[in-house]
């Protein structure tokens, strides 16, 4: 099999000098072993069977793609499409199997053709139509992620419960994902080690001019590795819809960094000629370690990504510190010491155990006596999310309650992790803000499982069981928002109107409502329609664009704030005068802008209020004090007649 275990150059003398050689020649090893104990000083929740687990369930679906990622690489190549291949494939699974009616089986032979037809398209264009991997699968990254949404209309689809069960454990325990990422594994590395595309793979990323002259059929060969990379990509889009209970047309959006990322770490350079599947492993249990522990140590979101961002860095150069040492590869194909390889694992299990063992002490009853308790926020890049953290926060600090905070940046998969994260520290309560409502449902029935109450905020949490939720009407909020707009228009007139990302509850809910509350109005022409995700800069982009084919509007309804200024800014002078803008949520900004006159009106949820009354519902679930299902905090139209007595 064709390694990059290093062989070092000189002899040594002593054991400090063999282990300081062993840790050098094996940087990622060594960067895993460090942080695990690292992580296991630092947070006593962190070595434990169920955080464990998690550590590999979280692993699970980075370490597949990067499997397919393995192979591109080593090849000298770079595949940029796999998390929207991923999406894609899984989104074709439940829209045939639920949708359409086909077989269970047949779907997931669908799926998989999906992944590997994409591949395929990828392979084609750089064999034959020559261009650029960056170039070709950056298109693929857009055109999968593009059919995913076509398909599901932007929302997502119930997974089939035969196929979810490879979300779920073996005997109550062992987690099915953590069994597919091994038997994936064994797979890339039989492919590598044992085959002659594997040996191919070599051959072309280490001198693909020479590997043509050599007689290699270096085009059919690329066909064959980025259908490959496009089949794993399918196999992981199924284990993660698997865990989520639904496939999600956003899904695994930017995983195909963490894939190359893990890869890297592993040890294969970008360059080609080296890697292996045991290396990518590593790479992606060291993101694993990464993000678990981060989030166990209750490290702001925002730095966690500068900690990675370093970290990975770090394992890179010491790959690079340890080629220039004098080491030198292993020549492709030949599979180097084997025995000697597996002492080095052997090695680094025992020295990990021990010192794992040692730091274990730091945490003997040194526990707080305070409730602590976790609040995971789908996002932190938005305003009125930030204000739900700062009512929160507050209120904990009030009533004396230690709480975690982590935002799942939009990704559900991500949340997932920060929910099992949470359930697996033992924590008394647990608020969750779901990206999505239905792919939250099996970390909340996980921590349900664990006699943990869960709080849902603004969104609620679909086929599970929470001890309440606090929440604003959005269906309400939305029908509110078309009432205010037609009536400023005296119910005549054209307005486009600005939806939320696609793929999460509160842009269909809000959507629903504009929806419901313009039916009441006939006069009222929608001539516009799109998404601008709750960003502001996509707000500015997609209004300008809409302006060129509607310069008459003379309403905008956004589904919050944030896209509203944008909208704002985009139409000028023409804001506040010719045309009215309404928006939502009732953010700073947006009531500045209702003060000025700019904007016409908000619908306001009251954002820290929900914060608050989260956090005290979920002491009360703590102490096993009774509370009613749910809990609504009213919304209001906010405009310049009123702005003044509004606090949010």
């Amino acid at each position: 099999m064709a390694t990059d275990t290093l062989k070092s150059g000189g002899t040594g003398a002593g054991g400090a000098a063999g282990v300081r050689r062993l840790l050098l020649d094996n940087g990622a090893l060594t960067a895993l072993i460090v942080l695990v104990i690292a992580m296991s000083a630092l947070s006593g929740d962190f070595l434990t069977t169920d955080n464990l687990l998690n550590v590999g369930v979280q692993a699970a679906v980075t370490a597949i793609l990067a499997f397919g990622a393995t192979f591109v690489i080593v090849a000298a190549g770079i595949d940029l499409s796999v998390g929207s291949v991923a999406a894609l494939s899984a989104t074709v699974l439940a829209w045939s199997a639920t949708s359409h009616g086909v077989p269970v089986f047949l779907a997931v032979v669908l799926a998989v053709a999906t992944g590997l037809a994409a591949g395929l398209v990828n392979g084609f264009l750089i064999a034959y139509g020559k261009l650029p991997p960056f170039i070709a699968t950056l298109a693929m990254l857009s055109v999968g992620r593009g059919l995913a949404l076509v398909i599901s209309d932007g929302s997502p689809i119930a997974f089939p419960d035969s196929v979810s069960h490879l979300g779920d454990t073996l005997g109550g325990w062992l987690p099915v994902p953590v069994l597919v990422m091994v038997l994936m594994g064994l797979i890339a590395a039989f492919v590598l080690g044992r085959t002659y595309i594997g040996r191919s793979m070599y051959a072309i990323g280490g001198n693909e001019e020479a590997a043509r002259l050599s007689g290699l059929r270096v085009n059919k060969q690329k066909l064959a590795i980025y259908a490959l990379s496009g089949l794993f990509a399918a196999v992981a889009g199924i284990v993660l819809a698997a865990r989520l209970s639904s496939a999600q047309p956003q899904a695994a959006n930017g995983y195909e960094l963490d894939a190359i990322a893990a890869v890297v770490i592993g040890g294969a350079s970008l360059a080609g000629g080296t890697g292996k599947a045991s290396g990518t492993l590593i790479g992606a249990l060291i993101l694993a370690v990464l993000r678990n522990g981060l989030n166990l140590l209750n490290v702001s979101a925002f730095w966690q990504q500068v900690v990675i961002g370093v970290v990975i860095a770090l394992a890179v150069l010491l790959d690079t510190v340890r080629r220039k040492a004098g080491a030198t590869p292993v020549a492709a194909g030949t599979g180097g010491n084997k025995g000697k390889q597996a002492g080095t694992y052997a090695l680094a299990a025992v020295v990990t155990v021990g010192l794992v063992a040692a730091t274990s002490l730091l945490h003997t009853g040194s526990s707080s006596t305070n409730p602590k308790m976790g609040l995971s926020l789908s996002t932190l890049n938005n305003p009125f999310f930030v204000q739900i953290r700062a009512g929160a926060q507050a209120e904990a600090k009030k009533q004396g309650v230690d709480l975690t905070v982590t935002d799942a940046q939009n990704d559900a998969s991500q949340q997932a992790n920060q929910l099992q994260n949470f359930t697996s520290s033992g924590l008394g309560a647990i608020i969750v803000n779901p990206v999505d409502s239905d792919a939250a449902s099996n970390s909340v029935k996980a921590a349900g499982k664990a006699d943990i109450p869960v709080i849902a905020v603004d969104r609620g949490v679909n086929n599970a069981t929470t001890a309440t939720l606090v929440a604003s009407d959005n269906v309400t909020g939305g029908e509110l928002a078309a009432k205010t707009i037609a009536e400023k228009l005296g119910g005549q007139g054209k307005i486009v109107i600005l939806q939320g990302q696609a793929g999460t509850s509160a842009a269909r809910e809000r959507a629903q409502g504009f929806a419901n509350g313009l039916k009441a109005y006939p006069g009222i022409q929608v001539v516009a329609q799109q998404p601008a995700d709750f960003d502001r800069t996509k707000g500015l982009d997609v209004m300008s664009n809409l302006l060129q084919a509607h310069p008459d509007v003379q309403g905008v309804i956004a589904a919050n704030d944030e896209m509203a200024l944008g909208a704002i800014k985009a139409l000028g002078s023409k804001a506040g005068s010719s045309v009215s803008v309404v928006g939502f949520d009732g953010t700073p900004d947006g009531l500045t802008a209702v003060r000025n006159g700019t904007l016409y009106a908000s619908v306001a949820q009251q954002p820290s209020q929900l914060g608050k009354i989260a956090v005290d519902n979920a002491l009360k679930a703590v102490k096993d004090q009774k509370i009613p299902s749910t809990i609504k905090v009213p919304v209001k139209v906010v405009t310049k007649d009123n702005v003044a007595g509004f606090t949010g």
